[in-house]
Order: structure tokens, then sequence, then C-alpha cells
């Protein structure tokens, strides 16, 4: 592998840990800058209002956060979806789940952030604020983590079969997973709502973990020549 494939990849892998900073950088931000307690789901519409008009700076810096978030799980999906090509057989479904798992919660992220951008507009009338809420909070809770954790799994997986990644964080991927895709079930009781927070942070901590891992470059042992450089050429392709 040249060292331009390195740095590449080492970027791309790099993208797990600056999804979690993003992710964590944006609410100390937001903690920091805030003039009241951020509004909890079925706040009053009107209190919501309050929040973000008052707040501005805080939101504006959480969707920053947001932002750098989305941008390093953007190019961590990318690795993700590389190490499942040299995860053997199946590795084309494998590869599917990834791209589709990871531009997915790309994607909901996205949405959220600009949702909650356009609740800092003080021309808001109540029921688009209540509008934008909800939809803030399902994209960037609910539905993200039904992406986050379609990835996460392909992670777990991948990692497994490749032997690239750390049986501990593989197996942790494996856990975090069904807690981000069968997040949507927790609206049938708010009890269970805990869960989404809980696999939010998990899928963070494992792709921190993971990509600082696969920057790294290591090889499993049980591949040959042959197959190392065959992997070599599909990262760079």
């Amino acid at each position: 592998m040249t060292s331009t494939q390195v740095h590449t990849r080492a970027r791309g892998a790099l993208g797990g840990l600056l999804a979690g900073l993003g992710f964590f950088g944006g609410i100390a931000a937001t903690k920091a800058t805030e003039k009241s307690e951020y509004p909890r789901p079925g706040t009053p519409p009107e209190e919501v209002q309050k929040y973000f008009t008052e707040s501005t700076t805080a939101a504006r810096l959480s969707v920053l956060g947001h932002a750098v978030s989305v941008s390093g799980l953007a190019r961590f999906t990318g690795t993700v979806a590389g190490l499942a090509k040299r995860a053997g057989k199946g590795s084309g479904a494998l590869r599917a789940a990834a791209l589709t798992g990871g531009g997915f919660a790309v994607a909901t992220q996205m949405l959220s952030a600009s949702s909650t951008l356009l609740l800092t507009s003080k021309d808001n009338h109540l029921q688009t604020t209540k509008d934008l809420r909800e939809v803030s909070y399902h994209l960037g809770g609910h539905l993200h983590g039904v992406g986050f954790g379609l990835l996460t799994g392909a992670l777990g997986i991948a990692g497994l079969r490749s032997g690239e990644l750390p049986k501990p964080v593989a197996i942790a991927s494996l856990v975090a997973s069904p807690l981000g895709i069968l997040g949507p079930l927790t609206l049938l009781k708010k009890q269970t709502m805990v869960a989404l927070p809980i696999g939010h942070l998990l899928s963070l901590l494992v792709s921190g973990a993971a990509g600082v891992t696969l920057a790294r470059g290591s090889r499993p042992r049980q591949l040959t020549d042959g197959s190392a450089k065959a992997a070599d050429k599909e990262e760079t392709s």
C-alpha cells in the first residue's frame, strides 16, 4: 500500500471518530451557551419557540456540531463498505447494508439539523414550530437510529469476518445495532425510549474505536499477500 493510499484510508476511517467528536462537541457548546433548558419531547410549542428564539446561538452551534458529525459519518460509511468487501462470503449484501444504513443515517441527520436551524426563525407560527420540532426529533432520533444501527451491524459482522477489528469492538457494534434499528418501536411505549440515546451513544463509541483501529491499517493474519493487495485495490476504487 502506498503512502497516499494509507493517508486516504486513515482519513476515511477516522470519520468514525469525527462523528462522535462533532456530536458531543455540539452538545457541549449548546449547554454552554443556551439560556434555558432544552425542550423535551411533548413540550408546548410556546416554550419550544421561546427556547429557539432566545438561545439562537446555542441552537446554531448544535447544528454546526451535527454538520461535523455528519461529515465524519459519511466518510466512515465508505470505510465500513470497504471493510465489508473484505469480509468473504456475503460481502456484497454486507456492503449494500453498510451503504444503505450509512446513507440513510447521514440524510436523516442532515434533515434533522436543517429543521433545527429553521426553528431559530422568529417569524415561525406556533404550528410551524410544533411541526419542525417533531420533524427534527423523529428524523434525528428514531429514524437516524435505524440507519446508524444498520451501519454498525454491518461494521460488527465485517469486523468479525475479516479479523480487522478487535473482537470486543465488533461485538459491541452488534449489540448497538438492534438498539438503533428497533428504535421506532419505542414510540409504542415511552418507558423504552431510554434505549434510543443508549444505542446512539454506543454506536458513536464503537464507530470511533473502530475508526482508530482501521486508520492504523492493521491486517488480519489470515490474509495472503495476494488478497491483501486485492483489498488495497478495492479501497482505492
